[in-house]
């Protein structure tokens, strides 16, 4: 079982790198985005524990270590 999941910036806080990777598109013609976002993608791998076990894991991992509440949102996926 893994899950996978998602991290990125609140709407409204500076996204810097995001700007720079949005700049060097335009830079080498790559035309007609008008914003680029970064963020985090993590895969965790389960074994001997239920799908709701990995989801209340991976959230509690979240809310405790991965995402910083007051600057980033998270989502994630459980899979079999």
């Amino acid at each position: 079982m893994k899950a996978k999941i998602y991290i990125s910036f609140k709407n409204g806080i500076l996204d810097p790198q995001g700007q720079t990777v949005g700049k060097a598109l335009s830079a080498i013609g790559v035309k007609n985005i008008s914003s680029v976002k970064m963020g985090k993608y993590i895969e965790m791998e389960f074994s001997g524990v239920s799908k709701e076990e990995a989801s209340k894991i991976t959230d509690e991992s979240c809310r405790k270590l991965l995402a910083n509440p007051n600057t980033e949102t998270y989502s994630y996926e459980v899979i079999e």
